[in-house]
């Protein structure tokens, strides 16, 4: 019952993952960002609060619920 209930949050956890990183903008700035200099700018210095970095931050915690539960069902 344990497995099962563990594979359902997974799925889950997948389809979030799936929709998150999707949701994303693409780096198109690449290298070219690096080296131009662009990281002073007004919308630099706010960048923690648009909806990318809420979107990235989001990514890194169902990316670590994911394996988790990953390991969690290898053990049982």
């Amino acid at each position: 019952m344990l497995t099962t209930i563990i594979t359902i949050v997974q799925l889950l956890a997948c389809v979030v993952l799936i929709a998150v990183v999707l949701l994303q903008s693409g780096k198109t700035a690449g290298l070219s960002g690096v080296i131009g200099g662009g990281s002073d700018t007004y919308l630099s210095k706010n960048k923690s609060k648009t909806l990318d970095s809420k979107l990235a931050r989001a990514t890194k915690w169902v990316a670590i619920v994911f394996v988790v539960l990953t390991l969690g069902l290898s053990i049982f």
